[in-house]
């Protein structure tokens, strides 16, 4: 069955579509102004870092990374000791009343959903470690859990398959959430102490380490919004607990290191375009000036400086080393539109608009792989390894899905084209899981997984991302071969 990789677009529409990834250093940054005169956009100071090979005719560098993401909470099952299923058991956290266990059951499916991912031809894979399940008492680790891990890490490798660990993605043991959660300073010598035992275990197994998802959706969800634990309402709070998780990384990051130098050390981070509503209003121009520069550059800033930059400085004078990343984790997904409001105090005055429902995905998303150009133009002047470490769209009827995989892999490749150092592209995600307040209904998986039969079924545009994974290129349209077989508890459809 032959079917058009984008939507049913056409190639003159798919060529319009590249020609707006492809703007060049006039767009070169998520603020949409003018380049940075201060900045080197050239490809001299990347050193060893440049990309392995000249991307010509579709194609992506040798050796590039493609596979898919997943975190332990939503996909494992039978995670009762952390913080997250205490908070599903409170009606009305989560949506439909929806908890974490079975999730996909993939604490004891992970051999054969690796067999099913393998043979959707990715070379890698990126997972998380679930603390409570290793550190389930204070200083007390489970050999049984670093075991299993031990057997997941093997598994990949022995299909071919590069691990990326994520050593903290969203959950706390309980233990550390009655000793105050991030709010509690002691809370980062915890994570480290963590974090070097699992290394310790496992460095041979695993090259590239994350220490932590995304501390600015921590902080965020969990004390601006309230939607996630421990669901307070307090922008000082906030404040206060991205100050212990830039401690916690630094921490990890030293400790790690100096045990095990060899290993590749980053963080995830969720970078959005905030882009004014009007850009015709200075007030609207300025808030989108203070989104990106609190939720984006915050943390990057502080790990490159080796000190808090604002508005994190009121929290004392709290330092760590300079430059402690040895790669850059993008998650990106969308772009924000804001405009002024006073009344949304809490939101840096900036109220969230939505764009037409035809741009966006089933969470009202906007679909804008410009964004993913210019995010990863702008993080070139880091001067460090970027992997794409989350990207994807909920969409339920896997309509939009192909589109977005297609035109965001463009855009990637054109970042690649214009000097940005990528290495590596990880697709969110494997496998339909439960997301967090959203539960089941939001579906993200190139696999979809339904909870209560766990039978696995591979989506169009799981096919499509297969060929684009065996091919290492994207072409404007792609023949897929039908669906023969549904993978059921995890058995492989055939591509070949």
């Amino acid at each position: 069955m032959a079917e058009r990789a984008a939507g049913d677009r056409d190639p003159a529409a798919l060529r319009d579509i590249d020609r707006t990834c492809r703007r060049r250093r006039d767009r070169a940054d998520w603020r949409g102004g003018d380049p940075d005169p201060r900045a080197d956009y050239s490809c001299d100071n990347v050193g060893d870092h440049r990309p392995a090979a000249r991307v010509s005719d579709g194609k992506f560098p040798e050796n590039f990374l493609w596979g898919t993401a997943t975190a332990a909470h939503q996909v494992e099952g039978g995670n009762h000791a952390n913080d997250w299923w205490a908070w599903e058991q409170v009606r009305g956290h989560i949506k439909n009343g929806d908890r974490s266990d079975p999730a996909c059951q993939h604490y004891e499916r992970f051999a054969s959903d690796f067999d099913l991912l393998r043979s959707l031809h990715q070379n890698a894979h990126r997972l998380s470690v679930e603390w409570s399940r290793i550190e389930p008492a204070p200083g007390e680790f489970s050999a049984t859990a670093l075991t299993h891990y031990r057997d997941v890490l093997q598994a990949l490798r022995d299909r071919g398959m590069e691990p990326m660990v994520t050593l903290h993605h969203f959950t706390n043991p309980t233990w550390i959430s009655t000793l105050g959660g991030w709010e509690s300073p002691q809370t980062a010598e915890y994570f480290a102490r963590f974090a070097e035992r699992v290394t310790d275990e496992l460095h041979d197994l695993a090259r590239f380490w994350i220490t932590i998802n995304e501390p600015t959706v921590v902080a965020y969800q969990g004390y601006v919004h309230g939607e996630w634990p421990p669901g307070k309402r307090d922008f000082g709070a906030a404040l206060r607990v991205v100050v212990t998780l830039i401690r916690a990384h630094w921490l990890a990051y030293e400790r790690i290191k100096r045990r095990h130098p060899q290993l590749q050390v980053g963080l995830a981070h969720h970078l959005r375009i905030f882009d004014p509503s009007r850009w015709f209003a200075p007030q609207d121009r300025a808030v989108a000036a203070a989104f990106t520069r609190v939720f984006n550059e915050t943390v990057l800033r502080s790990l490159r400086e080796g000190r808090l930059v604002f508005p994190l400085r009121r929290n004392g004078k709290v330092s760590g080393p300079r430059q402690s990343q040895d790669f850059i984790g993008l998650n990106y997904y969308t772009r924000e539109l804001v405009k002024f409001n006073h009344r949304y105090r809490a939101e840096l005055f900036g109220q969230r608009m939505l764009v037409e429902p035809a741009l966006r995905s089933d969470l009202a998303w906007e679909l804008y792989p410009e964004g993913l150009y210019r995010t990863l133009m702008e993080l070139r002047r880091e001067q460090l390894p970027i992997y794409v470490t989350e990207n994807g769209i909920a969409d339920r009827d896997d309509a939009r899905r192909p589109e977005f995989l297609l035109t965001h892999v463009r855009a990637m490749l054109g970042a690649i084209h214009d000097g940005s150092p990528v290495r590596g592209y990880m697709h969110w995600t494997s496998f339909d899981n439960f997301e967090w307040a959203e539960g089941y209904s939001a579906k993200f998986g190139l696999i979809a997984c339904d909870p209560a039969t766990q039978e696995r079924r591979v989506r169009s545009s799981g096919r499509l991302y297969a060929e684009i994974c065996r091919s290492n290129q994207v072409p404007a349209t792609v023949e897929l071969p039908p669906a023969r077989q549904t993978a059921e508890s995890g058995g492989p459809t055939d591509l070949r």
